[in-house]
């Protein structure tokens, strides 16, 4: 099957080279092999054109947050494509930059050669504005592919307030997307001309790190990056990606409705990091669930009226990882390719800005520094267990992330320090920060996709509410609790 021209932007006037030596398919952001959109694209121009396929996965040093946690992940992440491309009709390149602005120029060097370049689409973080850079600068046919989600960024032309109204567009719309799946596998059976080789002076300015990845002999501590921010056990890739939804969808999944609040059971997919590194696609994720659901669209309800279960016509567990992997993480991905102030305090709806604005100058209890907070150092034993988890691991819990950034509100001179603290934080220590699922749960604290809640309350007007008391009350966490205090 063809990409869905939905889901192909052209970046530049320029026309395609048919005299070029390579198609090459820059892997932004869907960093796998498998059930992608723009290594499919890729392929189908290599065919087309009767070219050899060129894959470049680079890892810039200069990027916002860039650390030892971060690296590791992606670098795991290349380490395994490089290794599933050694057996395929394509070749790999994967770039490293050793010091900060090192890689710049090789797109434009390895363009002057191609016939194509295909790039992936991603709406959030420094890539729009990167694409936007190089674009110009590409002398050839460039085309970003949209492999985010079931439903392309382009079957929506405005924001959705809530994921009540995105979900009743979502009911409407999705079903006539769900047949145009990527391939598992786009290049299995591919038969494409071999590419002899990249010029010399590439390769001695941006050296191919390919069998360094494989062989694991990656320095981090050679790299111009924060090295504060330390490693963690969760392994990035692919192969890591398969072997989580497996165990998640035959040991997990018919529990999860019930217990995925509850810190103490390890009840959640563990796949959020791979879905914003792109080493799992949600494709394949709805795939596998569908496989062990035994459904097919035929079971879609005919109601369209946003409900949130019930409509998919599987289990309520089902439903319930589908309404997190659909409804909520594409209404975010949904804000930031529409809403070019998605990170911005601006962007909250006008009555969370005017309620917290009435209540700016109410007294705070409990004032902390971002040092104080970013240690763990609060008088809030069950908010410095999520902190010191997230220190530690690089992850929080789903329901105590919500509950995380109400008390940060709540501990900050104004809501804008506030925001600043939660993206500072998130973003740094987080692997799935820097994504538009972590703007949008950090905007969500702050009364983004909410409504105006009562009674009114100092520090948070109408924003919905949360403490830790109640948290404590509703939720299994003795086990959480001894595990993360600090």
């Amino acid at each position: 099957m063809t990409v869905p021209e939905s889901r192909v932007t052209t970046c530049t006037n320029a026309p395609s080279r048919e005299d070029g030596a390579f198609v090459l398919y820059w892997m932004v952001t869907s960093r796998r092999t498998r059930w992608n959109f723009g290594l499919q694209h890729a392929v189908d121009w290599a065919q087309r054109l009767n070219k050899p396929l060129l894959v470049l996965e680079a890892l810039r040093s200069g990027y916002p947050w860039a650390s030892d946690r971060i690296h590791r992940f992606v670098l795991d992440g290349m380490a395994d494509n490089a290794r599933r491309l050694q057996s395929t009709a394509a070749t790999a390149y994967s770039y490293i930059e050793d010091e900060r602005g090192a890689g710049s120029g090789l797109l434009e060097a390895l363009g002057e050669q191609a016939c194509v370049v295909i790039a992936d689409e991603y709406p959030a973080f420094f890539i729009p504005r990167m694409i936007a850079a190089v674009a110009p600068r590409i002398g050839v046919r460039f085309e970003q592919v949209d492999s985010n989600g079931l439903l392309p960024l382009r079957a929506s032309e405005r924001v959705f307030p809530t994921a009540h109204s995105f979900r009743r567009h979502l009911q409407k719309t999705l079903p006539a997307h769900l047949a145009a799946i990527p391939d598992e596998d786009p290049l299995k059976g591919v038969d494409l001309p071999r590419l002899a080789g990249l010029p010399k002076p590439i390769l001695e300015r941006w050296p191919n790190a390919m069998d360094s990845l494989i062989a694991g002999d990656i320095t981090l501590s050679e790299l111009p990056i924060d090295h504060a921010v330390a490693t963690v056990d969760m392994v990035g890739g692919a192969a890591e990606a398969d072997r989580r939804l497996e165990r998640f969808i035959d040991q997990r999944l018919d529990d999860y409705a019930e217990l995925r609040n509850h810190p103490d059971h390890e009840a959640t997919t563990d796949l959020s990091p791979y879905l914003h590194f792109g080493h799992v696609s949600t494709h394949e994720i709805f795939a596998r669930l569908s496989a062990r659901e035994d459904w097919d669209v035929d079971r879609l309800d005919a109601d369209t009226s946003g409900k949130r279960s019930g409509w998919w016509g599987m289990s309520e567990s089902a439903e319930a990882l589908l309404d997190q992997l659909v409804t909520w993480r594409e209404l975010g991905f949904n804000m930031c390719a529409l809403a070019a102030d998605y990170e911005s305090y601006e962007s909250l709806p006008g009555w969370a800005q005017t309620t917290l604005a009435e209540h700016e100058r109410d007294h705070r209890p409990h004032l902390y520094t971002l040092a104080e907070l970013e240690r763990a150092r609060t008088h809030d034993h069950l908010w410095n267990a999520a902190q010191t988890q997230l220190l530690r691991e690089g992850r929080l819990h789903n329901y105590l992330r919500m509950l995380w950034g109400k008390r940060i509100l709540e501990w900050s001179p104004t809501p804008r320090d506030a925001l600043d603290v939660m993206i500072e934080l998130n973003n740094k220590y987080a692997l799935d920060g820097r994504d538009p699922n972590s703007y949008s749960g950090i905007f969500w604290c702050l009364g983004r996709y909410d409504r105006a809640w009562g009674p009114e309350r100092p520090i948070f007007g109408k924003i919905r509410y949360m403490s830790s008391e109640n948290t404590l009350r509703k939720l299994r966490l003795s086990e959480y609790l001894e595990r993360y205090t600090p």
